[in-house]
């Protein structure tokens, strides 16, 4: 690492580890799935990697020794929290389930929250270090996230080590300070789990990174209908089972009628007769758009979601609706 670092030189620390932040703050908020502990758990890395920095030896890289620090990092955070996916309430369902379709359990992430997109390119490192590939959509995605989040944070991260970053095992056993065998064995069961609660369609998803002509078209529409109040437009938008789900509230709507139903009081109720504004943007390479209101009368727009679309074969197939709180990562105000 240089003898300037280990001797104390700030500086000489910061240029050495600072192009790697962003990468490492996907690699925490795929352990968390939240934005904003993956924020702090990078913060904690650096402040472990420089506490420690004399540990650093060469026999690896900065980038696998940083990786170390910030696994263990979030590993310790997880043990604390003790977070574990709860059921959701008993929803409003609009249809049977299709005969041999077998549903995703019916549970929510309350901590998941969207990541910008305008911060994952570059997520790679540079300067003589191994390029990484781009993040692609199929790791990244709010459904990988949340699935991922049923696995034991051991297991959860042999999983991302050597199926999303794609370490070797005895790299990956090197840094959880464990075995070949047991790294295997964990990545077997983390990925037998994982099928459990991944849509059905999820491995037919693209890899690509840019967002589709088809994933534009549908969201423009998505915004056209919702600022017109179209229920019509809105529902015809809709697979016959999609999904509703609004993270950290333990309510979700399944089936299109039953979403319209949702939505209905919002675009033409009695809290109906509002001024709509919608800003598009990217969450997890996914199509999204922030929603703002303008009540009669009022002079401004105030945020009222986040919602970022999953949209398979030009339907929607999942919204998944955040609150304000969120605007604030995807450099967005509460007001225009």
């Amino acid at each position: 690492m240089g003898d300037a670092v280990r001797e104390g030189d700030a500086q000489a620390f910061a240029e050495l580890t600072d192009r790697h932040r962003r990468e490492l703050q996907v690699h925490c908020y795929r352990m968390l799935g939240s934005f904003d502990d993956a924020e702090d758990l990078v913060q904690e890395t650096f402040l472990r990697a420089w506490r420690r920095r004399e540990t650093f030896q060469g026999r690896s890289t900065v980038r696998a020794w940083l990786y170390r620090i910030a696994t263990n990092a979030c590993l310790d955070f997880l043990d604390r929290r003790h977070r574990q996916p709860r059921p959701l309430v008993v929803p409003t369902v609009s249809r049977a389930a299709k005969p041999g379709r077998t549903s995703l359990p019916q549970v929510e992430v309350p901590w998941l929250q969207p990541y910008p997109d305008r911060l994952l390119d570059p997520a790679a490192p540079s300067d003589g270090e191994p390029d990484t590939a781009l993040v692609a959509k199929e790791t990244i995605e709010l459904a990988f996230l949340a699935a991922i989040q049923h696995l034991p944070s051991r297991q959860r991260a042999v999983l991302i080590l050597r199926d999303v970053l794609g370490w070797p095992a005895a790299d990956t056993a090197a840094l959880l300070d464990g075995t070949v065998a047991a790294v295997n064995s964990a990545l077997q069961r983390a990925r037998a789990t994982l099928r459990q609660h991944l849509p059905r369609r999820r491995m037919e998803w693209s890899t690509t990174t840019d967002p589709s002509h088809e994933e534009r078209a549908v969201l423009q529409r998505y915004v056209e209908a919702t600022e017109r109040g179209d229920l019509t437009a809105l529902a015809a938008l809709l697979s016959e089972d999609a999904r509703f789900t609004m993270p950290p509230e333990p309510t979700w709507y399944e089936g299109r009628a039953a979403i319209v139903e949702c939505w209905a009081p919002a675009l033409v109720g009695p809290a109906g007769g509002k001024d709509w504004c919608h800003v598009p943007i990217r969450a997890n390479r996914q199509p999204a758009v922030a929603g703002y209101v303008r009540e009669p009368g009022r002079a401004r727009y105030r945020a009222l979601g986040l919602d970022v679309l999953r949209i398979e074969g030009g339907e929607i197939v999942e919204v998944t609706a955040f609150p304000p709180r969120v605007f604030a990562a995807f450099g967005l105000p509460l007001t225009r």
